[in-house]
């Protein structure tokens, strides 16, 4: 059951306010561009981000850390180079499908994907293979400065465990909460989703350490 009586709006912020004075900024997403950030995006998937820098170094290693470069390289070269992220084979596909998705429609181009809307880009990125609602959203916000609330299983448990929302609530229902009860605002949602993330790793675990939570007693 969701907390009543409580202005979402309120415990919304206060909830990030006790995370960004314990944490403090994450300067999140790594990356030096927009196209090394979606590349990120998709890489890591299922695995840790120690595993997708090494991924990526082998990428810029060979000067090919960019759209028209990978586009045109063979599957098996791809599948090598990224294999440190895990999954290399199925993940090599679903970059192959963004890459042709980003050439194709915007001719390689980041710039030219950010100056579409997020209604029309959001439903686009879904229907490339193997790009679900985290990493879309992953991309929109962090690569094209959209905002969009990139929800994750982090975000989940923590909001769950505070009875915000039920256990089991979906992905879009909880996204919409944040949508509707904070300013629509790109820095405020990267910083927030960074913060779950780092409250979730170090305390709201599977078998959760609450002591020293920043958010304990909230």
């Amino acid at each position: 059951m969701e907390k009543k009586h409580i202005s979402h709006n309120k415990i919304l912020t206060d909830i990030y306010n006790a995370l960004y004075q314990f944490f403090g900024p994450q300067q999140w997403w790594p990356g030096g561009s927009a196209f090394e950030v979606a590349v990120g995006a998709i890489l890591t998937q299922n695995t840790n981000w120690g595993n997708v820098e090494k991924a990526i170094t082998n990428i810029k290693a060979k000067k090919s850390l960019n759209a028209r470069a990978l586009h045109k390289m063979p599957h098996k070269r791809l599948a090598s180079l990224i294999r440190p992220a895990g999954y290399f084979n199925v993940k090599a596909k679903r970059l192959t499908s963004f890459l042709d998705f980003l050439c194709n429609d915007f001719k390689g181009s980041m710039q030219r994907m950010k100056k579409n809307d997020i209604s029309s880009l959001r439903k686009r990125l879904l229907s490339v293979h193997g790009i679900g609602p985290e990493t879309a959203d992953s991309i929109l916000l962090y690569a094209l400065d959209k905002p969009v609330f990139v929800i994750d299983a982090y975000t989940k448990r923590v909001m769950s465990r505070h009875k915000m929302v039920p256990e089991n609530v979906g992905y879009h229902d909880l996204q919409e909460l944040f949508h509707k009860h904070l300013p629509l605002d790109v820095q405020l949602f990267n910083e927030y989703h960074a913060l779950f993330v780092m409250v979730g790793k170090h305390h709201c675990k599977p078998r959760p350490k609450c002591t020293g939570c920043p958010l304990e007693g909230m």
